[in-house]
């Protein structure tokens, strides 16, 4: 046939195809949860996210050793209280188990990122994410205790803190109290567009955070919403944050591929728990390859528009770039 245009071309051969790619993947951009639990010694796997950890503060730089050796440089602290009350106090208290966390990695590896969630489910006796009247959370009360427990990980040492509790206003809030304490370079990572999702059961059950009664969809997102998302980026954006979230990542492409066309700020995805315990499931069975399923995956949130990736997959897709396969 007299074809001008054929665009098999361009896919002959390995090295056209990585010349002529779209979308390239970086080991920077890959950030990975790392869970401390204040009552462990030495570590212990993690029963709803096989392949994973819970460390013990006493393996702080096992656990940054653990991503270094795959390249990754990045980490997301999860905390686990040795003690929980109502107003989850432990999250802010100055020897918590995130801030004792902080501190040891710092005094072992000063360079490595250290990223904090910032929330108080993992640390009330409850496992909602903020302060009860009743069986309601109460949205300005929580504000204070979330500012309190950013500058408490912020003042351990914290790089960069992550509020994803989902209250009106706490990005204001945190950065109003960062900045009163002379943190003004102390970077905000929200938690922007985070939905009320059914995938997040394996993390609960990992963190200890699953609610006591009800749910938390009168804070998170609903799942039928789009425009929502783009509401709650632009005030995210107006009241300080550095770097927009979507959480989760798969079923969300088009809520990161429409927060990436309207906003300039970095905008990172989560690859959440359900996604991976997924995966790793149907790998176990002998249904996919695990390797190209996990590396497919991860393409598509970058294509979809993220700048950055949380995932419990980061030390192997770091692998997979650094080896070729992905990238």
């Amino acid at each position: 046939m007299d074809l001008v245009q054929r665009p098999r071309r361009l896919r002959r051969g390995e090295a056209v195809r990585r010349l002529c790619r779209e979308t390239r993947l970086s080991g920077d951009s890959l950030i990975y949860p790392i869970f401390f639990d204040e009552t462990l010694k030495g570590t212990r796997p993690i029963e709803s996210l096989p392949g994973q950890l819970h460390y013990g503060l006493d393996r702080a730089a096992q656990a940054v050793e653990d991503c270094l050796k795959h390249g990754v440089r990045h980490g997301i602290l999860f905390g686990l209280p040795a003690e929980k009350d109502p107003e989850g106090s432990s999250a802010y208290a100055e020897d918590g188990v995130v801030q004792q966390a902080i501190r040891a990695i710092k005094e072992a590896y000063p360079e490595f990122h250290v990223i904090t969630d910032v929330c108080l489910c993992e640390y009330t006796s409850h496992g909602h994410c903020g302060v009860l009247k009743g069986q309601e959370v109460e949205n300005d009360p929580t504000l204070e205790l979330l500012a309190k427990t950013a500058l408490s990980h912020v003042e351990a040492g914290a790089d960069m803190v992550a509020p994803s509790d989902m209250m009106d206003g706490r990005i204001a809030a945190i950065r109003g109290a960062l900045d009163a304490a002379g943190h003004q370079m102390a970077p905000i990572m929200a938690y922007s567009a985070k939905y009320a999702s059914a995938f997040y059961g394996p993390f609960r059950s990992a963190a200890g955070s699953a609610p006591a009664f009800g749910d938390r969809r009168g804070y998170q997102m609903d799942p039928h919403n789009r425009r929502e998302a783009l509401k709650e980026c632009q005030l995210d954006l107006e009241e300080g944050a550095d770097i927009l979230m979507v959480k989760p990542a798969l079923s969300y492409l088009d809520i990161i591929r429409e927060c990436r066309d309207r906003f300039n700020l970095p905008l990172c995805a989560y690859s959440v728990s359900g996604e991976y315990a997924m995966i790793k499931a149907a790998a176990a069975a002998g249904l996919v390859d695990e390797r190209r399923i996990m590396c497919e995956s991860a393409l598509s949130v970058f294509r979809a528009g993220a700048d950055l990736l949380i995932t419990y997959y980061a030390k192997e897709l770091s692998d997979a770039i650094r080896e070729g396969e992905i990238g």
